[in-house]
């Protein structure tokens, strides 16, 4: 299988490093071999230069000028619906849960400790209530 997501003018990259992980950003202009400028109109990302070691790719390309400016890139954002798009892929969900994860405080984990224990006391108690049941044949 050919790999068929490259750096180009209009790619929508998820930061995976710096001070914001897990935003997404557009690439304006590839700079050089190793870094791009980028910006992120709807994830509050400043229009900045950006390694490539600090991006991972996604499957979204907008269709815009190279080079374009701050308005008609966010409006092609906007028009394309990546946040949206972006929201609805298990990459997103996954990192949410990660993040969310994260930010558990001790009492979160009790009470989700808590909750799975009764989930699974319901299940148990369903599954003897299930096999007690004789299934005759005729």
């Amino acid at each position: 299988m050919v790999f068929g997501c490259f750096v180009e003018v209009g790619r929508v990259p998820s930061i995976s490093l710096g001070p914001h992980p897990g935003k997404l950003v557009g690439i304006v202009h590839a700079i050089a071999q190793n870094r791009a400028w980028a910006d992120g109109p709807c994830s509050l990302v400043r229009r900045q230069v950006m390694p490539f070691k600090s991006m991972a790719l996604t499957d979204f390309i907008l269709n815009f000028p190279h080079g374009t400016g701050q308005r008609y890139f966010r409006q092609a954002w906007q028009k394309v619906g990546i946040n949206t798009n972006w929201a609805a892929t298990r990459w997103a969900l996954q990192t949410e849960t990660r993040y969310r994860k994260a930010e558990m405080t001790d009492f979160d984990h009790y009470i989700v400790r808590k909750a799975k224990k009764m989930r699974n006391r319901i299940i148990n108690l369903k599954m003897k209530q299930n096999n007690n049941k004789r299934i005759v044949i005729s």
